[in-house]
């Protein structure tokens, strides 16, 4: 399972603390960004930060769009290749949604011909050539403003207009898929909310998804 949503919605807060909840049972799988510096996602992290562009821009989107997806593919495969004993939820900050929408953005401001959401499904198109797709999908979705101050204040620095068009861009296509399949996506609104009562809304959806994968087991 995975949550989605744009910078600073909360989506990290509430993915740590959900898998708190679950204990043992939940493996959380960290957001690329946040993984640890010497592992190779976290060095190829690096290599597309490097020019300091808070949307990994590095003026090559296809090249960065296929680095994202592979380190997404070998988590995939390493997760085959047997997950630890007890574990039965696994929860994903960010997954390949993300970077079909995201990318998708980057990519549509470079050739604007293209839909936006056609580039993103294409991505998604490719991703489910090579790995599953989440069997459920959280989409936290919050005020932009709100949303934009927490992020720089992760960072330490002001988001520029450029990154801000993006970002809200990334907004729009999350809701457009969420919208083309409503099977798979839950949409929680958590505009108001506290880190609490967002992270109890975030456990309520995986809970509730965990009940649908056993009643479809046992159907």
């Amino acid at each position: 399972m995975s949550v989605e949503g744009v910078n600073g919605v909360g989506k990290t807060t509430s993915v740590r603390a959900v898998a708190a909840a679950f204990g043992p049972r939940c493996l959380r799988l960290d957001e690329l960004t946040d993984q640890r510096a010497d592992s190779l996602p976290g060095q190829v992290i690096a290599a597309l930060a490097a020019t300091g562009d808070v949307c990994l821009r590095t003026g090559h989107p296809v090249a960065e769009t296929l680095a994202l997806l592979a380190l997404k593919f070998r988590e995939s495969e390493r997760l085959a290749a047997g997950l630890q004993d007890g574990v039965e939820v696994v929860l994903e900050d960010r997954g390949v949604d993300s970077v079909a929408v995201c990318q998708a953005a980057i990519l549509h401001a470079e050739s604007p011909a293209t839909p936006a959401l056609a580039i993103a499904e294409r991505i998604l198109a490719t991703v489910r050539r090579w790995r599953t797709m989440p069997d459920a999908t959280v989409l936290l979705v919050g005020d932009t403003d709100v949303c934009t101050a927490r992020f720089a204040a992760r960072i330490g620095r002001v988001v520029p207009p450029d990154a801000q068009a993006v970002i809200e861009h990334t907004g729009r296509l999350y809701r457009q898929l969420a919208a083309a399949e409503p099977d798979r996506y839950t949409l929680i609104d958590v505009s108001g909310h506290g880190p609490e009562e967002s992270a109890k809304a975030v456990e309520d959806a995986v809970r509730a998804a965990e009940a649908r994968r056993e009643a479809a087991r046992v159907a």
